[in-house]
């Protein structure tokens, strides 16, 4: 059984050992436990639904709170205080797409507002209902699940939006192939949020992004259903595919998505390497990208993470024994550790790899063979649950992303981690802050910035230490030139900030576009773009000088 207020199945823990809280106590403070308030006890709480009865609809309470919000850390302090200000009137089950677009027929009807809800792994606020005279029904996609199509000779699999990642992977490898689509979220996660939010996957080096990958399928809107065809190109007008693709819910609900597929490959290795510096490691991968060396992900930590990976591992005695090889090799203080990925034919992914040693020795990179890379692969899913467990010892962890030319990379880095660690200067509170580069092109990278921070004394004390850490982070990032997200969304918690990121007539063109499938802003009319952004966008967008401390304060409940 899924937990209600946190992530995963409960009984499945990633306990940390006592030395790793021990110096988690040193670098920021030791722990301050919150109480948990009992789904029983919210549920007595909720408001009568304001839908009449259907037959696809559920109304019970509990259900109900189960739905109303995802997983950014403002949803996290509003289901475990208790607080949870707006929950769906219903939450509804359809079966097929007819049963979709009955409920798109009953919401004129009812005069309702919807919510397509895929795994709930929202961290951005994309499922979460907001205040308004009109109800809102959340539609959950979780039993359109399955395999529908397979095309073994084009390689294209048509599945149910609601299909998980391990449902995606289950069914296709079956038949000897796979997706490849390996978000951190995969677990919960589904075909249809990855579409709607241009999600990227571990190893989308290899495989690509959610953007490479869906081919089409079927998108059910107010104005009709659209058959999005997968052809393999052409050049006949804009592609509607793009426009589905980061709509996050905008432009109606897809019920099925067609993706390219790979077959399964013969061969797949997780690598690691150590660089004696920051500069040095991103020197390596940027030779690997741009001499197209084909691997599947490379993912490098910058000094602060990689001290942390080693501090926090349960294995202490092969780190020691580690950290003298890296020592003896010149990857001291300030040392980065990179993780490689190859998947495909043996003699391909050897190959790559080999070229990648060749490179890596010339930056001073130390290899460690795969013991890393395969403790990386068992656990690759398993921070979201270490949320849970540093809750229970007093801490809120969160993450922020974004994506950057190389030429920025350095310097945004040292802006947001910069931000993050003086955010609460005003409180004397302390944050350990760490990133890596998640995502590589080319052209540039993503980073991956994690923060943990005490909770404070109240829930109310916690979310204002969040919204500071949350505003100052994302200020860094507007003003040093990076996306306001590279792969969890826009929703409700980032469109403020869409203004540094697009302009004025690109908002005013999406604008357009949403009131063409939904002209009675019915389907997540709280996502994507700005509130009152014709207001917003006399001016510039967010600069440097802006205070933008409030930003959150408009977005999230206020927990008492």
């Amino acid at each position: 059984m899924q937990r209600w207020n946190s992530w995963g199945e409960a009984g499945h823990d990633y306990p940390l050992p006592e030395h790793a809280l021990h110096y988690l106590a040193d670098l920021i403070g030791p722990g301050y436990p919150l109480e948990e308030v009992l789904l029983e006890t919210v549920s007595t709480k909720v408001a009568e639904s304001r839908l009449a009865n259907h037959s696809l609809v559920n109304k019970d309470p509990e259900v109900r709170v189960c739905y109303a919000r995802g997983h950014s850390f403002a949803d996290w302090l509003a289901k475990k205080s208790g607080q949870i200000e707006m929950v769906p009137d219903g939450v509804a089950f359809p079966e097929s797409r007819d049963d979709i677009l009955q409920l798109l027929e009953w919401a004129e009807q009812m005069d309702c507002n919807l919510i397509p809800y895929g795994g709930g792994t929202s961290v951005v606020g994309h499922i979460n209902p907001q205040a308004g005279a009109r109800p809102t029904l959340t539609v959950s996609m979780s039993r359109l699940s399955q395999l529908l199509a397979l095309d073994k000779e084009s390689l294209l699999a048509t599945f149910g939006a609601g299909t998980t990642g391990p449902q995606v992977e289950a069914q296709l490898q079956a038949h000897g192939f796979t997706l490849g689509h390996f978000p951190q979220s995969f677990e919960y996660s589904t075909l249809g949020g990855w579409v709607a939010t241009r999600s990227s996957g571990q190893q989308s080096l290899g495989y690509g992004r959610i953007e490479t990958l869906f081919a089409g399928g079927r998108l059910e809107t107010f104005q009709g259903s659209y058959y999005l065809r997968p052809f393999p190109a052409e050049s006949a007008g804009p592609d509607l595919k793009e426009c589905v693709l980061g709509s996050e819910g905008r432009l109606g609900i897809l019920s099925e998505v067609i993706v390219n597929i790979s077959r399964l490959p013969r061969f797949e290795a997780f690598y690691g390497l150590f660089f004696p510096d920051w500069q040095a490691g991103i020197a390596a991968c940027q030779q690997a990208l741009q001499q197209r060396i084909p691997l599947s992900m490379l993912r490098l930590s910058a000094p602060e993470e990689t001290e942390t990976f080693l501090r926090l591992s349960d294995k202490q005695n092969a780190i020691r024994w580690l950290e003298k090889l890296l020592v003896m090799r010149g990857a001291k203080a300030g040392r980065c550790q990179l993780l490689v990925g190859v998947s495909g034919e043996k003699a391909q992914c050897h190959h790559a790899w080999k070229q990648l040693r060749r490179i890596s020795r010339f930056y001073g990179g130390v290899n460690t063979g795969q013991l890393i890379g395969q403790q990386w692969q068992r656990h690759r899913y398993r921070n979201p649950y270490l949320r849970e467990t540093l809750w229970q010892a007093g801490y809120g962890v969160d993450t922020v992303e974004t994506a950057t030319q190389w030429l920025h990379i350095d310097s945004l880095r040292q802006a947001m981690e910069q931000a993050l660690r003086s955010a609460l200067h005003d409180d004397a509170e302390q944050v350990h802050v760490f990133t890596h580069i998640s995502h590589c092109y080319a052209q540039g990278a993503s980073l991956y910035t994690t923060f943990v921070f005490r909770l404070g004394e109240t829930y109310d004390i916690t979310l204002a230490r969040w919204q500071k850490l949350k505003a100052a982070v994302m200020q860094a990032i507007v003003t040093h030139g990076g996306t306001v997200s590279h792969h969890h969304g826009v929703g409700v918690d980032h469109r403020t900030f869409l203004p540094s990121t697009k302009d004025e007539q690109q908002l005013k063109a999406i604008s357009a576009l949403c009131q063409h499938f939904d002209p009675n802003a019915r389907l997540c009319a709280h996502n994507l773009l700005p509130p009152n952004f014709d207001i917003l966008l006399t001016t510039t967008g967010p600069t440097a000088s802006d205070d933008l401390s409030h930003v959150l304060k408009d977005t999230t409940d206020v927990v008492a």
